[in-house]
């Protein structure tokens, strides 16, 4: 960014420190106190302008103005108000004595601070540290804390990370080598040298030695941090590694976790916008938007309330989903997502592959023997069926039929049971006639499963609709679309049958936007024309023109404008046309997230992609969720349906 100023917080045009005195003064002075005056003016100044006032203030009355905010504020607007009036490094200062003062140390905040600052701010930190309390930070933190953890602290406390933009290719690939020796080709870690390369290497060296990382090895250095290291340590490493990539992204997650859920970490709330207010602000509103759907100032807004939320919302500077508030930076980001999903050119691969040497003779010999008899080998089972493709496992079918007569997926059925059976039979399926299949399943009985509707049909090329039409057409003599009609209703019915009817128009139109807001079924109507039937080339470019017109992603304006199955089907068909993998690394991932796992849908999705682009899917899910797709799996099935699906997963990244 260079120079550019990136906060929220800029001198105050006109100012003049004792006319501002004298109003602090007056807002105070008799019985109660003018909260929205106090709040309007140190919210509209910068610190240097603010430290001014502190010195009129005091030449005018003879009285410490930080003092009487003190004793005029309570609560959290008091926090808020009187850590806008120390200058920054004090203010740091504050935030580190309170962290390691009385029991127990607020790990949180020393990670949060330390990991974050440039080496001008240590520098200051340090030496407003001495000057307010009379102490040497350096020992006070090693006097609090212990192990790897203190050792980390005390590099950074040294503020002597290398500030050279020029970087050595020979040295980044030489730490790449001594972090990955250090950690996953040791038995146990070297902690040293993650100390030594993450805490003083340049931010622009360690950027090029993540990617060089990810190349060499196949995970983000984040998988190996918390494979390798643990507690506090773990924490203040993968803080460290989020702000070299990006300090205003790491900002954004700590402002989203403070008002996430039930309950405002306020202190942690009031340190951030505090201290990021004169610095990028902006930049963290943007990225906050573009990650969460949502603005920073909505959220603090439903978050919070009185002065203290008045305050806030001056220091966040402006709501990014105002009506007709034009943020350029954050709509430019979304652009440029769709941009790149427009441009790029993703090879697909799956994991399953047709095997080498393939012989079906010998493959229907093994599996015969191994459901013959007393018990099953369900082992030679999974080895075989997870192994081939699904061409060759249809040789296997007719080849088994040809030796014994009998019908290989009736023996299945009978020898095996529960979620391995269902993942074995789903891959014994032609793919048209198993997402036929899943189809049926999720209309008939009581009650439909419209997510697995969504899933299948807003995910299935043309060719693929078309294969699933006839095949369901064979299996049960009834035609999709009918089964669609007499199974769901409304705009989701029409958006249903929309998808299952295969059809494409290649003209750019913008006409989403055309649509006047508030008249919800026409929006409907004009976003299912469009969402269902244009190629995904034409959607991601309409996509684009949408944010120009709008400033909003149209992934936004489906959320906040549609509810319930319709708003999950066009979601659905959005995020499949931006990024597919990633889709369905997401959706995996919800199948495995929390108490329980849906076994149906990591199924269905494990069965369906293991030929397409499953390694894919592997890789966006690794790089969203610093964990491979393979421990998740691990971590939460057993058994033989554990080994069938690691089997298809195909490896650990």
């Amino acid at each position: 960014m260079g120079a550019k100023h990136r906060g929220s917080i800029h001198d105050f045009p006109g100012f003049d420190p004792n006319q501002d005195a004298e109003a602090l003064y007056t807002a105070m002075k008799g019985f109660g106190s003018d909260k929205e005056a106090i709040l309007d003016i140190i919210t509209s100044r910068s610190n240097r302008q603010r430290q001014e006032i502190c010195q009129s203030y005091k030449s005018l009355y003879g009285k410490d103005l930080i003092a009487d905010l003190k004793y005029e504020l309570t609560g959290k607007f008091e926090r808020l108000i009187v850590g806008l009036m120390r200058p920054p490094a004090y203010c740091d200062a504050k935030e580190i004595k309170d962290a390691i003062s009385g029991i127990g140390t607020d790990e949180k905040c020393l990670i949060e601070i330390l990991a974050s600052r440039t080496n001008e701010q240590m520098h200051q930190l340090v030496a407003a540290y001495k000057d307010a309390y009379e102490r040497d930070l350096e020992a006070d933190i090693i006097g609090d804390t212990s192990g790897h953890f203190q050792k980390m602290l005390v590099v950074l406390l040294q503020g002597t990370r290398e500030e050279d933009d020029v970087v050595s290719e020979d040295l980044v690939q030489q730490d790449v080598q001594d972090l990955y020796e250090a950690g996953e080709l040791k038995w146990g870690t070297d902690e040293a040298q993650f100390i030594y390369i993450l805490g003083n290497r340049s931010k622009q060296h360690l950027r090029l030695v993540f990617d060089e990382y990810l190349k060499t090895t196949g995970k983000p250095i984040e998988a190996s941090i918390r494979g390798e290291l643990s507690g506090d340590f773990e924490k203040l490493m993968l803080a460290v590694v989020k702000c070299i990539r990006s300090t205003p992204e790491y900002f954004a997650e700590r402002l989203f976790k403070s008002m996430k859920g039930l309950g405002t970490r306020d202190n942690t709330l009031i340190r951030i916008m505090v201290s990021r207010s004169e610095l990028d602000m902006l930049d963290i509103r943007e990225i906050f938007r573009t990650k969460y759907e949502k603005s920073l100032y909505s959220m603090i807004k439903n978050d919070t309330s009185g002065e203290y939320k008045k305050s806030l919302l001056k220091l966040c500077g402006g709501d990014d989903d105002a009506a007709g508030q034009f943020f350029p930076e954050a709509a430019q980001v979304a652009y440029q997502m769709w941009e790149l999903s427009a441009v790029a050119r993703v090879e697909l691969k799956g994991t399953v592959r047709p095997a080498n040497d393939f012989n079906p003779d010998a493959d229907a010999k093994a599996l015969r023997k191994a459901m013959k008899g007393l018990g099953t080998d369900e082992d030679t089972i999974i080895d075989i069926i997870t192994h081939r493709s699904n061409a060759q496992r249809q040789q296997i079918r007719q080849t088994f039929k040809s030796h014994f007569g009998r019908d290989l997926m009736t023996d299945l059925k009978s020898e095996i049971s529960g979620d391995l059976a269902r993942l074995i039979l789903g891959l014994m399926m032609p793919p048209a006639h198993y997402d036929a299949k899943q189809l049926k399943k999720a209309m008939e009985g009581a009650g439909t499963d419209e997510k697995a509707l969504i899933e299948i049909l807003a995910t299935r090329t043309n060719a693929e609709i078309r294969a699933i039409n006839e095949a369901y057409k064979e299996d049960y003599h009834k035609s999709l679309e009918d089964a669609l009609s007499s199974d769901t209703s409304g705009h989701f019915r029409r958006i249903l049958i929309s998808l299952a009817t295969v059809s494409e128009f290649m003209g750019l139109r913008s006409e989403i936007a055309d649509t006047p807001s508030g008249d919800k079924t026409s929006l409907e109507t004009r976003f299912m024309t469009i969402l269902c039937t244009r190629s995904y080339p034409h959607l991601r470019r309409v996509f684009q023109e949408f944010i120009k017109m709008t400033n909003y992603d149209v992934e936004h304006t489906i959320k906040k404008e549609m509810s319930g199955d319709v708003r999950d089907a066009f979601v659905a068909i959005v995020q499949s046309v931006k990024n597919k993998p990633l889709f369905f690394a997401d959706k995996l991932y919800k199948s495995m997230k929390g108490a329980g796992t849906d076994e149906k849908t990591l199924t269905r999705i494990m069965v369906s992609r293991s030929e397409i682009d499953l390694l894919n899917i592997r890789r966006e899910f690794i790089e969203k969720y610093d964990k491979s797709l393979h421990q998740a799996i691990e971590g939460d099935t057993s058994g033989d349906f554990l080994k069938a699906l690691l089997a298809l997963c195909g490896g650990e990244d």
